[in-house]
Formats: C-alpha cells, structure tokens, sequence
C-alpha cells in the first residue's frame, strides 16, 4: 500500500484536478490524503439562491464550502486536512486570496500575500507528518495562473526539497492532443440548448496544457467518472456537473475524461524530470 497527498488551494481543485488519481488510488486500496489551503471565499456563485453568500460580511461562503468539501471528501474516501487549522481543526489559517489586483488579495489573512517562510515551514511540517510515498500539485503556474495555486507549488516544493529522502513530487498537466480530443468530444456531446460555451481546438488553452512529450506519467480510469461527478455535486456553489463533462461560473464546459496526466518535478530545482520513452506509468507502478 502506498501513501499519497494531493495539495490543494480551494474545495473543488482536489475533484477537478486531481479527482481520477484520487479515487483510482483509493480503490486500490491506497492511503489517500488531502490537503486544502483555503475556503474559497473568493469563489463565484452559480446558484441564484445562494447568490447572497458571494462576498457577504462575515464570509459566510466560506463556512458553505466547507460543508460541501466535507460532502465530496465523504465520496472520494480521503483523509482529508487543512493546512495551518484552527484549534478546531476545520478550517485553514489562511483566506482564499482572490486574483491579484482584488481587495481580497489584500487581505491581512490571504493565502498568497502571507509570510513565504512562515507558509512553506507549515506546509513541510505537515507533508512530514503525513509522510507520504508520493505528493500531488498544481504546475509552477497553477494550472491558470491563480495566486494561491502558484502559492501552494512553490510552497509544497520548498517542503519537498527540505524533507530527507523526501516523496517523490508530481504535478498536473494535460497532453495537448488530449485537450483537442477533450473539446472535439464536447462539440458532440454537451447539448448547444445548454447554454453552455464549447471551446474549439484552435482556441487558446490553459498553460497547464503542454506539449504531449512533456507529460510522462498518467492515470487513466474511466470508471470512477461517475464518482468523481457524484463528488463534484457537492460543491454546488462552484460547478454544474453535466454527463461526462461541467462548467464553473464562466459557462464553458469541460470534459471530465477519466484520465489525468502528470509530471515528475525535481523539488531541488523546479525541473521537470524527463519520461521513459512515450510510456506514460502511473504515480505509484502501474503503467498506463
């Protein structure tokens, strides 16, 4: 039995990004953690009934999004944590930081502004006290550029690096001919009477997509997909789930493949270590 940590900077990143990997992993019989570093109290609000909790005083969002985290951690089997929690041990000591340039990145509590030092010792402690075989995060840019997700790599590879004979450190990116097949099979299958925006392939993509070469490692399973959405309900305020396929706040939709791919990241430096040749193993042994 292996042990893994994925790293988180809101509820839904850990069923979005990493939620393939997680429940493949658990029903492997795996010891999964998660680790989330704020409540997302910047999040944008989907439902019209619970418009009232975006940006309200008190940031009652946050108390919100962590009952629905508590929901989607229950699906996907996890030990779950908060990084730097309260006495209480169910809330972060640090506030979702918003984008740069918002009131709320100015925040005396923000993830992102916070003592660098102070943040990335926190997050070596508890990497060290979960002591797992391997850790799971976002890309040196966050997958889209968010604050705190840039936040959490360079945290979460400080700790890395800092640990003796630490886990070995992955993070997530996406093969670029994945992301065409991804946005050709949403042409066929999200209804257009939706609503909802379906990027063409000649679109421009995250930076998280990259060129399939640079990806060496993945996991692939389609059959927790039905999970994972079953998970990713729970977190109503943030995302619609659709068959096969969701949208956040902006309306486009993304597909929910099955598949998720990775790259093993030297802590020491930030590089990424090169694959086996075009075999793609998985985060633990087995090959896909």
């Amino acid at each position: 039995m292996s042990r893994l940590l994925f790293v988180h900077a809101h509820p839904d990143d850990e069923t979005l990004a990493t939620g393939v990997a997680i429940l493949h992993h658990v029903a492997r019989g795996d010891d999964v953690h998660v680790l989330t570093c704020t409540l997302g109290e910047e999040g944008e609000v989907i439902p019209a009934e619970l418009a009232h909790l975006e940006g309200a005083a008190g940031d009652p969002l946050a108390e919100h999004r962590r009952g629905e985290l508590a929901g989607a951690v229950s699906v996907l089997g996890v030990t779950h944590h908060y990084l730097g929690a309260h006495a209480d041990g169910e809330r972060p000591a640090y506030r979702d930081s918003g984008m740069v340039g918002s009131v709320a990145f100015e925040h005396p509590r923000a993830f992102a502004g916070a003592d660098f030092l102070e943040v990335a010792e926190l997050m070596r402690s508890t990497v060290s006290e979960i002591a797992p075989d391997v850790v799971v995060t976002y890309d040196s840019e966050g997958g889209y550029g968010h604050p705190d997700h840039i936040r959490v790599h360079d945290a979460v590879r400080a700790a890395v690096a800092e640990l003796p004979a630490g886990p070995a450190l992955f993070v997530v990116l996406t093969p670029r001919s994945w992301a065409v097949e991804d946005r050709e099979w949403l042409a066929a299958h999200v209804p257009r009477e939706t609503g909802y925006a379906v990027p063409s392939p000649s679109e421009p993509m995250a930076p998280s997509v990259v060129d399939d070469a640079t990806v060496t490692h993945a996991v692939v399973d389609p059959e927790v997909v039905p999970r994972q959405e079953q998970a990713l309900r729970f977190h109503e305020t943030q995302v619609v789930v659709g068959d096969g396929w969701f949208a956040l706040s902006n309306n486009v939709a993304a597909r929910l493949a099955g598949r998720e791919g990775y790259s093993l990241m030297d802590p020491s430096t930030g590089a990424l270590l090169p694959g086996g040749g075009g075999r793609r193993p998985g985060l633990v042994e087995d090959a896909r």
